[in-house]
């Protein structure tokens, strides 16, 4: 005579399965863009940061001073 054990060895499923995938899935992708950040940050911070003063882009886009004045009228 087989008696079923209505419960007793078997544990209830998870509660939303899906909910937890997604909850584990969205911290490792927060993890990685937080460590592919701090290795951006220790690589770049050895760069001096460009001058960028209005004073410095006029400089840098100037003409060079070889070339010859042309004439005005």
């Amino acid at each position: 005579m087989l008696m079923s054990s209505a419960g007793s060895d078997h544990h209830p499923p998870p509660r939303r399965p899906l909910r937890r995938l997604s909850v584990e899935l969205i911290l490792i992708v927060l993890a990685k863009i937080a460590f592919l950040s701090l290795i951006w940050w220790i690589v770049a911070s050895h760069y001096p940061r460009p001058d960028t003063r209005p004073a410095a882009i006029e400089h840098l886009l100037a003409p060079s001073p070889s070339t010859t004045p042309e004439a005005k009228p």
